[in-house]
């Protein structure tokens, strides 16, 4: 029979553990363009409005490599132009995990420039992981058009995504309360 302290310091454990994943801002990861992945077909503009991205989030490219790569580019002047001959970063793998560690604006581009002229580029927002109580999460961003310029509010759309934090999260606190319960009956 467990002892009123051992069983008390378990449920505490299961308690802390079960409230306090809504809290750790778990993150999303984005498969650019859906479906289809990086690809022109895909109108990754479409894909990419009211969509929000946070620090700590991912965006995955799966692209076939023989239609080129994926650049990052510095400027949005270069993004604008399909400039892709001054890029700071080239992805190559056909399938690249690139993780969103700090806010601001970060350009993507197909590194062919005439696939990047027919909308293979993506301009990614990213925004403080957590919100204070009370914001509804409605941002603004810029339109990523070629005569935009302009900024809209846009609602939260559903993304593309896994959450395996939320199901290992899930299944530990699970876990701990059928130890909880054994533990108990024993």
């Amino acid at each position: 029979m467990p002892t009123p302290n051992n069983l008390a310091a378990l449920l505490t454990a299961a308690f802390i553990v079960t409230t306090a994943a809504p809290f750790a801002g778990a993150e999303t990861h984005h498969v650019v363009g859906g479906d289809r992945g990086w690809d022109v077909d895909s109108n990754i503009a479409s894909w990419s409005a009211g969509r929000i991205f946070r620090v700590g989030d991912k965006i995955w490219f799966a692209y076939s490599v023989a239609h080129g790569n994926v650049v990052e580019l510095e400027r949005k002047e270069e993004f604008k132009a399909c400039d892709v001959s001054r890029f700071i970063r080239e992805y190559r793998d056909g399938i690249d995990i690139v993780a969103l560690n700090g806010e601001g604006i970060r350009y993507f581009a197909s590194s062919r420039a005439e696939r990047c002229r027919k909308g293979l580029k993506l301009q990614v927002h990213v925004e403080a992981q957590q919100q204070k109580a009370g914001t509804t999460g409605v941002g603004s961003r810029d339109d990523m058009s070629e005569g935009g310029g302009e900024s809209a509010a846009v609602p939260p759309s559903p993304s593309t995504s896994s959450t395996p934090f939320a199901i290992s999260y899930l299944t530990l606190s699970l876990l701990l309360a059928g130890l909880a319960f054994t533990y108990w009956i024993s």
